[in-house]
């Protein structure tokens, strides 16, 4: 379990191995979009939003994040369309806060 807790509009490292099906897999960046409301009950489940640096380009389904805007080191899109509750545990490192531009 992370020393603190994921925080709503934060850039985490997950491990979402292993995947099921078209979900996406292994290690990698997560925004989280949960309320910090209920983030700060002690609840055991986020809801993120994970990302990839396989860029699409312009697709309705992702929003491009520049490399540094949340301690990324690459580029990389959030996949809106793969939204799901992971357990908090799967979430092991904070990157930065996601500002908006």
């Amino acid at each position: 379990m992370p020393d603190r807790v994921p925080r709503r509009g934060e850039l985490w490292s997950a491990d979402l191995n292993p995947r099921r099906g078209t979900e996406p897999g292994k290690v990698r960046p997560v925004l989280v979009v949960q309320s910090d409301l209920l983030n700060d009950t002690g609840h055991p489940n986020a809801w993120i939003l994970p990302c990839t640096t396989r860029l699409t380009g312009t697709s309705i389904l992702r929003v491009e994040l520049p490399a540094g805007i949340a301690g990324n080191s690459r580029a990389c899109e959030v996949m809106i369309d793969q939204s799901r509750a992971v357990d908090r545990r799967r979430c092991f490192s904070g990157l930065a806060v996601c500002h908006q531009p």
